[in-house]
């Protein structure tokens, strides 16, 4: 049974590999139902793959093969907070190596263009905190790509 509130993903015709790929790459994710159309549509013939039912990290989700008419953008992102290094570089390394792109300050795109930040923890905490602790956390943010944890953690302790 679809969630009273469920995100909307619309893919070229991708969604049934997106959403294999993020079940197999974060924890409490899963794919459910996949429909596929049962006549021909402005992106794509009776028989394939439709709509696809999935969750990341819990939240759940339907993709839409919808064709080319729309694409991604920044203005929607996942935000995936990690604990450690460790972890920050496996979600990471798993979006950026099956295709993806790199970008600034903790963000990247998977290979379908979906907008994800690798956030650790320390980070949201540092920014939380306010005062001159954000402002170097943010400051040291400002120059990476993937977050490095111990860069956050000596920003944040006033090393420079």
């Amino acid at each position: 049974m679809i969630k009273k509130n469920t995100l909307c993903l619309w893919y070229d015709d991708g969604a049934e590999e997106a959403a294999n790929f993020y079940a197999k790459t974060f924890p409490d994710s899963t794919v459910g139902a996949v429909h596929r159309a049962p006549s021909d549509f402005p992106g794509g013939k009776a028989g394939t793959v439709l709509t696809v039912e999935f969750t990341v990290c819990g939240v759940p989700c339907i993709g839409l093969n919808g064709g080319p008419t729309f694409k991604h953008s920044e203005a929607f992102s996942f935000q995936i907070a990690t604990d450690d290094q460790a972890e920050t570089d496996r979600y990471w390394n798993a979006i950026v190596g099956n295709g993806g792109v790199q970008s600034q300050c903790g963000w990247c795109k998977d290979k379908w263009g979906l907008s994800w930040q690798i956030t650790p923890r320390v980070l949201t905490t540092a920014m939380a905190q306010g005062g001159e602790v954000a402002k170097r956390a943010f400051d040291v943010m400002m120059g990476m790509k993937k977050i490095d944890v111990a860069k956050i953690e000596a920003a944040v302790r006033g090393a420079s």
